[in-house]
């Protein structure tokens, strides 16, 4: 059947935000791994959220006249993020997802982004085939970690809230670690008050836009991420994704309590710099 893809309406939240909690449901249990979202309202309000965003666009995929899946850009930053990409598991294997993912890819293009990133879960063969052969490369294994706040501090690394006015020592500590900054993200959630920062000697030499599926997190050492992460109310969502690469940190987290709960791959198109320091992603990128 012929897939045909449109932009994003507001009247698409419903039906969209429903294809997306039923098709990561449908996954996750499959794999006997929790479901990303309990219901569909939080997917429901995730896809409102994503609609009125106007650095984020979306599109979605219509068979037969009926909405069969959606996938969104994230244009916040100086890289641009996809996800979550989803298609109604009654609509699998009439290249529903190849021609969202497609149609994401063309606008990344189209706005002339040095880079594309996703992350996705490893356990999922389909996705990872299909990201692969549309030119994404595995860059960063992630593993999901879920528990209770830590309620400690890490001496001589002081976290606060983080203002508009630590966004520029903010963006110097992403660009240290990777090159580029998220300074779209970090703006959002110094508005929301979920962001972070950490002060070491004197400077801001870490931050966090949240700890939880949505947050992303960078620092000068491993320090700077427990100190964020110890200081946290908790951990929002499914989970945070660490780096597997970065035992240290890991561990940490597993010694202090926390778990494992799924494994996760970070993958980019185009320009990627292996990050310097260390960093918690999104599940963006």
């Amino acid at each position: 059947m012929t897939v045909v893809i449109r932009p994003v309406r507001p009247a698409d939240a419903e039906v969209c935000g429903t294809i997306c909690y039923r098709a990561f449901h449908k996954i996750s249990t499959a794999h006997n791994f929790p479901p990303d979202f309990p219901g569909p309202d939080m997917a429901i309000g995730l896809v409102n959220m994503m609609i009125a965003h106007p650095a984020i666009y979306g599109v979605v995929a219509e068979v037969g006249g009926r909405v069969a899946g959606s996938n969104f850009l994230w244009e916040q930053s100086q890289v641009a993020g996809v996800g979550p990409i989803t298609v109604d598991p009654d609509a699998q294997n009439v290249q529903v997802g190849r021609s969202l993912m497609e149609a994401i890819l063309a606008r990344s293009a189209e706005k002339g982004w040095p880079s594309t990133r996703l992350v996705q879960a490893a356990y999922h063969n389909r996705s990872l085939s299909l990201y692969t052969k549309l030119g994404f490369d595995p860059c960063e294994p992630l593993s999901m970690v879920q528990g209770a706040p830590l309620n400690k501090a890490i001496p001589g690394y002081a976290v606060r809230a983080a203002t508009q006015a630590d966004i520029d020592g903010c963006n110097r500590v992403c660009r240290g670690v990777h090159g580029h900054d998220r300074v779209g993200e970090l703006r959002d959630a110094i508005t929301q008050g979920s962001a972070t920062v950490v002060e070491h000697a004197g400077e801001i030499t870490g931050y966090a836009t949240l700890i939880g599926f949505f947050g992303h997190a960078v620092g000068r050492t491993n320090n700077e991420v427990k100190a964020l992460i110890s200081a946290a109310p908790g951990i929002v969502g499914p989970g945070m994704l660490v780096p597997t690469r970065n035992a240290d940190l890991l561990r940490w987290c597993l010694v202090n309590g926390l778990r494992v709960v799924q494994p996760m791959t970070l993958m980019s198109r185009g320009l990627y710099n292996e990050p310097k320091g260390a960093f918690l992603p999104s599940i963006l990128f």
